[in-house]
């Protein structure tokens, strides 16, 4: 199985797409080769923020390791919203460093190829041995095994409150469909979605499939930061919360840390969407619910 590199130096650096796809072999993906890590950091830039101590690499790997050891008698999946929240508040990022792919390039492979291949690593593929997605290495925002942790923890924290976070991501489909969609950016409706998970009105992955389609075909009728508006952001809190990193000690790995002190999503809005989404989602087809058989059954 693919093991951690035999190199890792002491800073995070950038992967660019083109030199991240000539280390994306049918042996790593496969789990039965390494990343020849002298060689790929012969290829790397330094991050702009270099002299900083979020630039640094052991934390990373510390906390990637920790995620492998704490789930390792549980599912894979059942990591993410354990290593999502603590993710994102290790990296302390702003949104235009955590658009740049070529940070997520180089944790996938210079850092944790080991934790793509145990998270991602399909028990079927097409020709029957398992294999990982060459975008779990380098992918969409949506799709790359890190990215996609820290644009949840981004999208689906409540200011500095990271416990929305474990409860999107602990239904699958709240990363692979919701993530996607251009209305989880407003605070409000992220947090309503979240809220019905908690809540126990949307429980499967069909479920919450379902919901976010039937979410994203009402947003072209119905505005909703005009019918549930959020605050509006202030991004100083952000900025200390970065300026912070440098005497911070390690995220916590039994509570959750803590993001940046931002106002909270205004509680009205939410309720407004909380309603109007669970209205959407007793309408919606969800295969295998009794009721959506029914009108199957009505139409044909």
């Amino acid at each position: 199985m693919t093991d951690k590199p035999n190199l890792l130096p002491e800073r995070l650096a950038l992967l660019a797409d083109l030199n991240a796809a000539q280390y994306l072999t049918d042996g790593l993906l496969s789990g039965k080769e390494d990343v020849p890590a002298i060689a790929l950091n012969k290829t790397t830039e330094p991050l702009p923020y270099d002299g900083e101590s979020r630039a640094e690499l052991d934390p990373v790997r510390a906390l990637v390791e920790d995620a492998m050891y704490k789930f390792r008698e549980d599912r894979p999946t059942a990591a993410d919203g354990w290593l999502a929240p603590r993710l994102h508040a290790t990296l302390r990022l702003t949104r235009r460093e955590a658009a740049d792919r070529r940070i997520w390039n180089y944790l996938a492979l210079g850092v944790a190829p080991d934790y793509v291949i145990w998270r991602h690593l399909a028990a079927k593929s097409e020709g029957g041995a398992p294999k990982v997605a060459a975008a779990r290495f380098r992918g969409p925002a949506y799709t790359q095994a890190f990215s996609r942790l820290w644009w949840a923890a981004e999208l689906y924290r409540d200011g500095p409150d990271y416990g929305p976070v474990v409860t999107a991501c602990g239904n699958q489909e709240m990363l692979n469909t919701a993530l996607r969609m251009d209305v989880i950016e407003h605070r409000p409706t992220a947090q309503a979605m979240v809220r019905l998970i908690g809540r126990g009105t949307v429980t499967s992955t069909r479920e919450a499939n379902a919901m976010a389609a039937a979410i994203n075909a009402s947003a072209a009728t119905l505005v909703y930061d005009i019918v549930a508006p959020d605050a509006e952001r202030d991004g100083r809190p952000l900025r200390e919360w970065i300026e912070a990193a440098e005497s911070a000690p390690a995220v916590p790995r039994r509570d959750l840390p803590i993001g940046p002190y931002e106002e909270k999503t205004p509680e009205r809005s939410v309720d407004v969407l909380v309603d109007h989404f669970a209205e959407l989602f007793a309408e919606a087809p969800v295969r295998g619910r009794p009721d959506a058989d029914e009108r199957d059954g009505a139409e044909t």
